[in-house]
């Protein structure tokens, strides 16, 4: 692979020319290229296709083009045009705050921050106008205040930053594993033990860019610990804390054990009796040192009324 010097290569994030071989024959282009390029996703890699940023021996193909084997193909991927991000006063359930921090209880169905597809009601819209400029900037103009994340529909505790000073401590006490997390989650399937751990490691999925899957050979260390709070024949209430915490984890984690978050419409295949909007997990406990005061200190968030309500109906019907 040969990176290229364009003249206009200020509009391109990626400029780069491979040369395939016999043993590619037969494969889609763009799932070559995906293989090749894994800081990009397909998707995005298609579009470059169908945009003529991508050329094979010079000419315009489409993205179910296969390979022949011996083409020079040129690949250009274009930079990201990325939205301003404004403020928007949107109501934010506070859980704590001073001067350094601010910690959330996101409800389900709320984005964290800004990304392709959700560039404005994101949790960081609400935080820009509560905050007003006081977020730490380490993570950059789309993630301001942002050290950690959740999941779209799980529900729960997070915490913002309102300068680096604080950022770079939280996410040093992340990179160690020192802080506590602990979420609760409704499962498929009820268990035998009372509790246990799920030390398997955690990658993306090489077939679908938008999921992680277990990855023995690939994926980062990734470690649960589990805890039966309720068994109800063919669901359980559980408590999961985080030792390490890697995109996904707990649904990845549970699914590969044969117990699926309930609602889950990514990792599992089970279709749910219930109305629910994603999978059924609360980010309900949130420990760590404070940066200033160099105490542990530790906050939790209440389970949302739908999961509350849920564990009531399956408490009655077990």
């Amino acid at each position: 692979m040969d990176e290229l010097d364009l003249e206009d290569e200020d509009s391109f994030e990626k400029e780069i020319c491979l040369k395939t071989e016999s043993q590619d024959k037969g494969t889609r282009i763009d799932k070559y290229i995906s293989s090749k390029l894994t800081d990009f996703s397909r998707s995005r890699i298609q579009k470059s296709i169908e945009e003529d940023n991508i050329l094979v021996d010079g000419a315009s193909i489409k993205a179910n083009y296969k390979l022949k084997g011996g083409e020079n193909i040129l690949v250009r991927i274009p930079k990201l045009v990325v939205p301003e991000i404004v403020a928007q006063d949107i109501p934010l359930d506070i859980v704590y705050e001073d001067d350094d921090l601010i910690l959330i209880n996101k409800p389900k169905g709320m984005v964290v921050h800004p990304a392709a597809g959700h560039y404005d009601n994101t949790m960081v819209n609400a935080l820009m106008y509560h905050c007003k400029d006081n977020l730490s900037g380490i993570n950059g103009v789309l993630r301001p205040g942002i050290v950690h994340r959740i999941d779209m529909n799980t529900t729960g505790i997070i915490v913002a930053c309102k300068n680096d000073f604080s950022h770079n401590f939280i996410a040093s006490q992340l990179a160690v594993h020192s802080i506590t997390r602990k979420y609760y989650a409704i499962c498929l399937n009820s268990f035998k033990e009372k509790e246990g751990t799920v030390d398997a490691p955690i990658g993306r999925n090489p077939n679908d860019r938008k999921k992680m899957a277990i990855d023995r050979k690939n994926g980062k260390r990734a470690v649960t610990h589990y805890k039966v709070l309720e068994n109800f024949g063919k669901y359980a209430f559980i408590e999961c804390q985080l030792e390490t915490g890697r995109t996904h984890q707990i649904r990845v984690h549970m699914a590969s054990i044969g117990h699926p978050l309930l609602g889950d419409d990514v990792y599992s295949r089970a279709k749910s009796n219930f109305k629910l909007q994603g999978q059924t997990l609360h980010a309900g406990v949130l420990g760590f040192i404070h940066p200033r005061t160099k105490e542990y200190v530790e906050f939790s968030a209440e389970l949302p009324d739908y999961f509350k309500e849920l564990l009531e109906k399956l408490r009655k019907s077990s």
